[in-house]
């Protein structure tokens, strides 16, 4: 599983021209399932996004976590952080999971941060989504388990 974590003042995503998840500060995560992944990888990234320090503490040093910070997340799913690009010049998706067992680890993934207190907004799997942001920083991040 992979994912890219920005450090945001504010985001939202759209869907048909309609807010369908938005945060204030937090992080926005773009999630992609691959091939392989299980309960158990997804578990290890939600801990790993949860306690990742990016954001500033009194000393404007980067040791504070999301939830630390007291931030949210907005979770979105993105099957292309999972592509191969190293050869040509179109992307290849093989290595993301199939669409049924993506859809249910981005929904426990979003639950596991829910567990742990999180206020979790998110997208619509596979829909045609507009997604807005104020990167903080910028700081972003590529987490892969």
């Amino acid at each position: 599983m992979i994912a890219l974590i920005q450090r945001v003042t504010h985001a939202n995503v759209q869907v048909e021209e309609k807010v369908v998840g938005q945060i204030k500060s937090g992080l926005l995560v773009l999630l992609a399932v691959e091939k392989g992944d299980d309960d158990k990888t997804c578990k290890r990234l939600a801990e790993k996004v949860l306690a990742y320090r990016v954001f500033a503490d009194e000393n404007d040093k980067m040791n504070l976590n999301v939830q630390q910070a007291a931030g949210d997340l907005l979770v979105i799913s993105q099957f292309t952080l999972a592509a191969e690009t190293k050869k040509g010049n179109r992307p290849g998706f093989s290595n993301s999971a199939e669409p049924v067992e993506a859809e249910r680890l981005y929904q426990r993934f979003s639950q596991q941060c829910r567990d742990q207190d999180m206020l979790v907004e998110n997208g619509i799997f596979g829909a045609d989504m507009q997604v807005s942001s104020t990167n903080d920083g910028p700081t972003t991040f590529w987490l892969q388990v």
